[in-house]
């Protein structure tokens, strides 16, 4: 039995992985919140909910006392400068935590935008790109937490830490049906539901990673009991399709060719998309109006993220779990996609 503290728990996909390690009925698991417990919902049997203030170092130490891993689902733009999450592992390394995941759980890396276009180098070259946000400056806190830990360890290892990476939730691909329990539908440069894409000129070969919700949650359950220690890089490649394979895979499960808009880089750079649409991608995060407001900037860095390689990520827990089946993206979305307009 493990003692875990899911920080950020009650957002979508961290309620994903908490029922996930509650249905092992192996473990306590301390749902942390700044909210109040809701009402008239019951939490999953072995879940205790704590309403936390990540201000208080003090409290923040108290709540983690025994605790062995601690999964971090904090939303990196809603805490400017990584303030709360620093906080989150000061205390952890304070309390005796073991473990820690930051808020990852999406990209690895992005290109400088010198380099968007420069698609013919060979796929292991990303991994010696610096860990930039060039294109998605609302992921920027996983940076700074990234070089924090890094710091933490310098010397010697203090906390033992995994950068959880799934690449993109294949679950997006279902907008604007919802094919989890809790992951919000949210619509993406590639649109499913309505028979379209926006990509950037000349980025048909790129990668993107592509894994369920289920999948992610499946492989932290198991992390947390992996008795060997956790890789710094936590890659999950769920499945594996370049933008041309995702957009013939589009013609498969919907029956009809996708409407495939070609943009230019410097438009993107510049937060401009020049496209017949414009998607909305509402992060439970944003209100309707930040949503609104920010639709044009989210499109243009989330597209170009995908032409820089972002979310095509490294397989590191794929080898360390070898007995675990991922879901192909093929078969989950005609699944997905079954009798649906």
């Amino acid at each position: 039995m493990v003692r875990i503290a899911v920080a950020g728990g009650a957002g979508n996909v961290g309620q994903e992985v908490i029922d996930v390690l509650a249905a092992t009925k192996k473990h306590e698991i301390l749902l942390l919140s700044r909210k109040d417990a809701p009402t008239g919902e019951e939490l999953p049997p072995g879940v205790t909910w704590v309403k936390t203030n990540y201000e208080d170092l003090k409290g923040l130490i108290e709540t983690l006392r025994g605790v062995d891993t601690v999964l971090s689902f904090i939303v990196a733009h809603a805490d400017p400068g990584a303030v709360a999450q620093k906080k989150l592992i000061d205390a952890a390394v304070r309390a005796g935590v073991r473990r820690f995941a930051p808020s990852e759980w999406a990209m690895r890396v992005t290109l400088s935008p010198t380099r968007v276009l420069s698609l013919y180098y060979s796929h292991a070259n990303l991994d010696l790109c610096r860990a930039r946000f060039d294109y998605m400056p609302w992921y920027e806190g996983k940076a700074l937490i990234r070089e924090y830990l890094k710091e933490l360890n310098k010397d010697k290892k203090i906390l033992e830490y995994s950068l959880f990476q799934p690449g993109l939730f294949t679950d997006y691909l279902t907008y604007p049906y919802k094919s989890t329990k809790h992951i919000h539908p949210m619509q993406t440069p590639i649109d499913f539901g309505s028979r379209r894409m926006l990509m950037v000129e000349g980025s048909e070969d790129v990668p993107i990673t592509l894994t369920t919700a289920a999948d992610l949650a499946n492989v932290v359950a198991r992390a947390v009991e992996y008795e060997g220690e956790w890789p710094a890089v936590g890659g999950i490649k769920g499945d594996e399709l370049t933008i041309r394979e995702v957009i013939d895979l589009g013609k498969k499960v919907r029956g009809e060719a996708f409407q495939v808009e070609k943009l230019k880089a410097d438009d993107l750079k510049a937060g401009v998309v020049r496209a017949t649409w414009l998607p909305r991608p509402d992060h439970p995060s944003y209100s309707t109006e930040q949503v609104e407001a920010l639709a044009e900037q989210l499109t243009a860095g989330i597209t170009l993220g995908f032409a820089s390689g972002a979310m095509s990520v490294s397989d590191e827990w794929n080898r360390l779990l070898p007995d675990y089946q991922f879901t192909k993206a093929g078969d989950y979305l005609v699944e997905a996609w079954r009798g649906k307009p």
